[in-house]
């Protein structure tokens, strides 16, 4: 099974195309200007080095969100095309999750955020359990102060000595850096620079399972998981 993984949630995006043997290729770039400016020559670029065509493909695969609104609507739209073109399914996987997944085994919770605006993140609070991350705080959009008594509260007791330290990843753990290590003092570890963003390639292997399990989106329905509405949505309806 091949499958093309998209992730379009951070200013660092990126493809991968992976199978069961593992990652064929991946690109990641930092775009100044907008996904729409630079994916479907990204895309091209990518299975042209790896010798495919998109009907090599067997599964589309993409990050669903939360994240940047502009960058996860031309992710999905791009998947849906490709899934209407070719009849091949969707897997969508959550992006917070995702970046979680750039320390699987860990031994302490990861708490993954990206910067919501407003003076927000979206963020999640995982633990490791078994072979996948199990949710301790689900995925919210929140003020950094709010979260921070959360993960202190009864059911994390990050104070009260259960979790020995946090791994904190994303863009909003480097935004609030400051407000985490007030709080949590060296019970804060950020992550190393690589890991602070999701990796399409992970995207790909999170897809990959996915998919082996069947647990395929109706590309009709498919919307990104925005969590809260986008400033047009509210200007509209008020």
């Amino acid at each position: 099974m091949k499958i093309l993984a998209i992730e379009t949630s951070t200013m660092l995006g990126g493809v991968a195309v992976a199978d069961s043997s593992g990652l064929i290729a991946e690109v990641r770039l930092n775009v100044k200007s907008t996904h729409s400016e630079r994916l479907m020559t990204e895309i091209d670029h990518v299975m042209t080095r790896s010798g495919l065509q998109v009907s090599d493909i067997d599964v589309f695969t993409v990050s669903i969100g939360p994240g940047s609104f502009t960058g996860l609507r031309i992710g999905v739209s791009t998947v849906k095309g490709f899934s209407f073109a070719t009849g091949k399914p969707i897997v969508t996987v959550p992006t917070l999750e995702a970046l979680a997944w750039n320390f699987p085994f860990s031994r302490y919770p990861v708490c993954t955020m990206l910067d919501a605006r407003k003076k927000e993140v979206y963020a999640a609070l995982f633990r490791w359990v078994d072979e996948g991350f199990d949710r301790l705080i689900g995925e919210t959009s929140t003020k950094m102060e709010l979260l921070l008594e959360e993960m202190k509260g009864e059911q994390c007791k990050v104070e009260r000595g259960l979790f020995e330290k946090i791994i904190f990843a994303g863009e909003g753990a480097l935004l609030y850096r400051k407000e985490i290590v007030a709080a949590l003092g060296e019970g804060a570890i950020f992550a190393p620079p690589d890991r602070m963003v999701p990796s399409p390639s992970v995207i790909a292997s999170i897809g990959f399972r996915k998919a082996m399990r069947e647990e395929f989106s109706e590309p009709m329905s498919l919307v990104p998981l925005y969590i809260r509405r986008s400033e047009a949505e509210i200007k509209w309806n008020g």
